[in-house]
Formats: structure tokens, C-alpha cells, sequence
């Protein structure tokens, strides 16, 4: 009988595009971890052990195949110095930017990491469930894309205008961004981290036209990645990634998150031998799904990307809902056991 592979062995063969023993399911907790601890949003975040303790029993309870050390996108902007407005059922949000007007781009100083205490948080919280899950279980890491970085730094409007306006505080800025990104990417890799995700959904079509993040985003990326010393899949926070595949193969990234909109079939076509495929359940319908929905959006989303590797089972955005019933999540669990187990014989060719 073939030894079941460990969460880390099935989805390093997966990214090798080779066929695991079953489809890896990555399922990205953030907020859930307060609802399985009993804690208010606010008290989860306010250590890394209960953040750690809320990954290692999410992931024994359901059955995945990652833990993740990212809280909230606004934990970068503290170090900025900015602030978190936390809620009691859903994500924390970036208060007010703390970049008032582009002239403060010139003294803007790149945060240290040994002096924000949001980022040693993330370290720490690595640390633990390195001590927890060792090597058998990928710790995923996060980072803002210093591309995307600017929408909480500025405001949209304000960065937008940047963008468009200000082609040589643009530059500066991402000089400012990438020296952060990189510094923050390798301290988590440091720590314990198996992979970077590489958020940057400003990457998409969605929300600027492909002509201008070639000139900008996409070289941003490439100069990035290259200097981050371990594996990045590059996510888009649920926007469209298809239409911008082959950029996205260009800038070293090793795996790319797909959209609920997105052609399954056609990215993965795409992204053969170049890219993992991750993805692609819809997290925002997911609230709603019975338990049999959540196993034929399952068996969807294996049968159109799960042949031959390079597919990883996932949310479209990188966050389950807390508004997710359990049952859902347990049906998308045992959904990944009953339909992924390799060779796909079932799906048609």
C-alpha cells in the first residue's frame, strides 16, 4: 500500500507537475481562527499565540493541507504607520493612509523590521507553528506587492492619480516598496515560512489596463521576486487572471491565484509547466452553499485543473469568509478526498 504523502510532499509534486496521491486543498483562515477560539476578532489578533493555536486546530478540523501566518493586509500599513479599524464579523480594514499627499513620498522612510511590532508579530506567529507543524506542513507567508501596497498607503484615488501623474515620485515610491517587500518577504522565509504570497491584485485587468502594468506593475514584480530568496505564487485577491497569465510567468513567480471568474480550464491549459494553478471556489457564494453544492463545485474545479499536477484547491481570494458555515468546509474536505485522489480516472479526457 502507497504511504499517504504529508501535506508538504503532496504539494511540493503538485508544483513539480506531477501528480500527487490527492489534490492538495489549501484553505486560507484568517478571522476564523476567533470564531474556533471563542475570541472576539479584535483579542484573536492581539497575540500570535492564539493565532497560531487558531491555525493548528482550524487545519486538524478541516483537513488541509497549509497554515498561514497573514492576519490582515492593514498589518503592513502599521508599520507604515498607519492604523487598523477592526470589526466584529469580518476583516480588519486600513484606517486612514498614512501618506497625506505624494510630496511626502521624498521623506517616507522604509520601516525597519525589528522596530514594527505588527511584522514581529507575524514572525513570532511563524515561529510557533513551525514549532507545531515542523516540516511536514507549508507555512505560507504574505506580502503586498509593492505595486499594490500604495492603494493603503495613499488612498485609491490618490494613488491612481499618482500613477497616472507622477511618473518620477511613482518611482521613488516603488524604490521605497520593493526594498520593504523583499526585507519583509526574507524575514518570514527566515523564520519559518515554506513560500511567499505575493499580493497584487492591481496586477489584473480588473483594475488597471494591461498596457500600463506592463510598464509598471509587472516590472515592479520582476525586480521583486527575483530578490526573494525562496518560492512566490502571486495572488489577485479574487480579480481576473487570465488575461494576464504570460505576464505573470514572466516575473518569476512560481504559482498564481485564480479567480471565481476566471476559465478554470483555459488558465490551467496556460499555465502548464509554467504555473501552479490555485484556486478557484467562489468564498463569497461559499456563504450560501449547502453541503451539496460545495462537493459539485469541488468536482468541478478538480476535473477542469486537477489532470497531471500543478493544481492546488483553493478559495478565489485567499480568505475563507467567517460567515462560512462549517458544514461547507467539512463537505469541501471530504469532497477533496472523495474525487482527488489520483490518477483522475473519472474525468474525462
Amino acid at each position: 500500500m502507497t504511504r499517504e504523502m504529508t501535506s508538504a510532499e503532496r504539494t511540493a509534486a503538485t508544483m513539480g507537475f506531477e501528480e500527487p496521491d490527492r489534490v492538495p486543498l489549501f484553505l486560507f483562515f484568517t478571522t476564523y481562527g476567533a470564531k474556533e477560539l471563542g475570541l472576539s476578532i479584535r483579542e484573536y489578533f492581539s497575540r500570535p499565540e492564539y493565532v497560531a493555536a487558531g491555525q493548528v486546530r482550524l487545519f486538524a478540523k478541516f483537513g488541509g493541507d497549509c497554515v498561514s501566518s497573514f492576519c490582515y493586509a492593514s498589518s503592513e500599513i502599521e508599520a507604515w504607520g498607519g492604523e487598523t479599524i477592526f470589526r466584529d464579523d469580518g476583516p480588519p480594514n486600513a484606517g486612514r493612509p498614512p501618506v497625506r499627499s505624494p510630496g511626502d513620498i521624498e521623506s517616507l522612510e522604509v520601516p525597519l523590521i525589528e522596530e514594527s511590532p505588527s511584522l514581529l508579530f507575524g514572525l513570532r506567529t511563524i515561529e510557533l507553528l513551525k514549532q507545531e507543524v515542523g516540516g511536514d506542513v507549508p507555512i505560507m507567508g504574505t506580502v503586498l506587492s509593492p505595486f499594490s501596497l500604495p492603494i493603503l498607503q495613499l488612498g485609491f484615488d490618490a494613488y491612481i492619480e499618482l500613477l497616472y501623474g507622477e511618473p518620477d515620485l511613482f518611482r521613488r515610491l516603488m524604490t521605497k516598496n520593493e526594498e520593504f517587500c523583499v526585507r519583509w518577504a526574507n524575514a518570514q522565509l527566515e523564520a519559518g515560512a515554506a513560500a511567499i504570497s505575493y499580493a497584487d491584485p492591481l496586477a489584473s485587468p480588473d483594475m488597471v489596463p494591461t498596457d500600463l502594468y506592463r510598464r509598471t506593475g509587472f516590472v515592479v514584480a520582476k525586480r521583486t521576486i527575483a530578490r526573494i530568496r525562496g518560492g512566490v505564487a502571486t495572488g489577485l485577491a479574487s480579480a481576473r487572471a487570465l488575461p494576464v497569465i504570460d505576464d505573470l510567468a514572466g516575473t518569476g513567480t512560481i504559482g498564481v491565484g485564480v479567480s471565481a471568474l476566471d476559465d478554470l480550464a483555459e488558465v490551467k491549459r496556460r499555465c502548464a509547466g509554467r504555473l501552479t494553478v490555485i484556486g478557484n471556489l467562489n468564498a463569497i457564494e461559499m456563504r450560501r452553499w449547502t453541503p451539496a453544492q460545495a462537493e459539485a463545485e469541488v468536482k468541478r474545479a478538480i476535473a477542469a485543473a486537477g489532470p497531471g499536477g500543478g493544481f492546488v484547491l483553493s478559495d478565489n481570494h485567499g480568505e475563507i469568509p467567517w460567515q462560512v458555515p462549517e458544514d461547507v468546509l467539512f463537505a469541501i474536505s471530504a469532497a477533496v478526498r472523495k474525487w482527488g485522489n489520483y490518477p483522475l480516472d473519472w474525468v474525462s479526457p
